[in-house]
């Protein structure tokens, strides 16, 4: 079970480094603007510094379930395990918090917190093996 908590957070990992491309490097571009909605010049300039923080919040937590995940594969004192369910727990209840304040943007928060859902799950049921 372990094997699948770390190839959902590794998923997940790359999925959060992808939206931090799109939130903090590539917010004014014509995909970040497709992905997150058509705004206006002026609304995205407004919000180009929420969303540079809000990248970084994702660029972190994928930062801290890839130390897990290399903590995972190198020992076996848990804090690997830990530190995938700090980063992919996360992950999941911003997904969830999306899911449920914004209807319209159900579609993307099951597909951010899709992966993190099974390494959360994955990691549980290894740890209580």
């Amino acid at each position: 079970m372990l094997i699948v908590s770390i190839v959902g957070a590794a998923l997940a990992a790359a999925l959060h480094v992808y939206i931090f491309w799109m939130e903090s490097l590539a917010w004014r571009g014509p995909r970040a603007r497709a992905t997150f909605g058509p705004a206006t010049d002026a609304e995205v300039e407004a919000t180009a510094p929420l969303a540079l923080n809000q990248g970084f919040y994702n660029l972190f937590l994928s930062v801290t379930t890839v130390i897990g995940i290399v903590f995972a594969l190198a020992s076996s004192s848990g804090i690997g395990e830990a530190l995938i369910l700090v980063g992919t727990g996360s992950m999941l209840a911003a997904a969830l918090v999306l899911f449920f304040s914004n209807p319209g943007k159900r579609r993307a928060a099951i597909t951010q917190g899709l992966f993190p859902l099974i390494a959360v799950v994955a990691t549980v049921l290894a740890l209580a093996v």
